[in-house]
């Protein structure tokens, strides 16, 4: 019998893994992993600095831990070449392997605008992150959505200068209202804002904005958006947009290929967060296994890790009809988006307001019905 085959080894992968293996303890399962393959938690690379967590102190299992509590083989170091549907088999080092079915969790890249600026999207980009630091006083954070936010605040919490620069006029310019974004910006007072910022060039450390504005820097940490990674899928001739185009089923255009993770588009979502992988695995693995379930996705708000300005934010869907309403106060933000038919579809919160985070939940709509 040949085996499952993920390509893959963050959450999606793993959780995908382990619940396959909770269903069915006897298929094959191999998984390929074109890093170490160890198990580690992500989310947790934006907030180790202040934790006092270092890199090797993430690992919460290697790879070889993972095999045993799987049953499972892992290929670590292995990149994928190529994908044959038609004959159901990959292509990995040049050796071609078959599959029974295949589930890509391929994950995203981030966007790279600048050369000279690091990213930090996997664990070894972190290592090599966290080497940089050493010795180093004064970051420059490009981009202040959630990742850039969540190191601007556990960089600056640690002592370092931090100085971000965003097109946008405040932080989270995406997710939240201007009354919260103030708030954020207010709360997180080590870090220094520059709104409106469009840098022209990155060099060495000096940061050119095309208004001739030049700032210094020790380091540059570029987090402006990830990129679902599509390049295999595509090459293979799946369907993708954004990401790799699943049904409710988590099927792709192509016979016995799934997709799952950052690297997946659901009815025009991209969601490359923890949630949507924990749900979205469930149903993976039963169909999979030969069931027929559709993917649902409840109200999945998100907490931002940012402990000087506590904030959650479940934004309505691009294209919702309604208006935000605000209730701004000393100690935090709260604003709801109301439909035209006063129901609540989405809202962001910081300070003491996101102790209204459960309740406010339970009035949205499931982001996937």
């Amino acid at each position: 019998m040949e085996p499952v085959v993920i390509v893959g080894s963050g959450l999606a992968g793993y959780q995908s893994a382990k619940e396959i293996r909770r269903l069915d303890s006897n298929v094959p399962l191999l998984l390929v992993s074109m890093d170490s393959g160890n198990f580690y938690s992500k989310p947790m690379l934006s907030n180790a600095f202040s934790s006092g967590k270092s890199p090797d102190s993430l690992v919460i299992k290697t790879a070889d831990q993972m095999a045993d509590e799987l049953d499972a083989t892992i290929r670590t170091d292995a990149r994928v070449d190529a994908i044959f549907p038609a004959d159901h088999a990959i292509s990995t080092g040049g050796e071609k392997l078959r599959y029974s079915k295949l589930v890509l969790a391929l994950g995203a890249d981030p966007m790279r605008l600048h050369a000279d600026a690091l990213s930090v999207n996997d664990l070894s980009d972190y290592i090599k992150f966290r080497k940089a630091l050493e010795g180093k006083k004064r970051i420059a954070i490009i981009g202040a959505g959630l990742v850039g936010c969540e190191f601007a605040d556990d960089l600056s919490s640690s002592g370092f200068e931090i100085d971000v620069f965003d097109i946008a006029s405040q932080p989270l310019g995406r997710l939240v209202t201007p009354e919260c974004g103030k708030w954020m910006e207010h709360a997180m007072k080590r870090v220094a804002w520059h709104w409106g910022a469009k840098i022209s060039k990155i060099e060495k450390g000096s940061i050119l904005l095309e208004d001739g504005s030049a700032f210094q820097a020790d380091i540059v940490l570029s987090a402006v958006g990830l990129k679902p990674r599509i390049g295999l899928a595509q090459d293979a001739g799946m369907a993708c947009a954004r990401g790799i185009l699943v049904n409710r089923q988590l099927e792709t255009s192509a016979g016995d290929v799934y997709a799952i993770g950052d690297c997946m588009e659901v009815e025009g979502q991209v969601l490359p967060f923890v949630m949507p992988i924990m749900h979205a695995s469930k149903i993976l693995a039963q169909n999979v296994l030969g069931k027929r379930e559709s993917l649902v996705y409840p109200a999945m708000p998100v907490v931002v890790k940012t402990p000087s300005c506590p904030a959650v934010v479940s934004p309505p869907k691009p294209g919702s009809v309604g208006a935000w309403h605000t209730e701004a106060g000393t100690d935090g933000v709260k604003s709801v988006f109301l439909g035209e038919d006063g129901k609540m579809l989405g809202f962001a919160l910081c300070g003491k307001a996101v102790s209204e985070k459960n309740l406010l939940a339970k009035e949205l709509p499931a982001v996937l019905s």
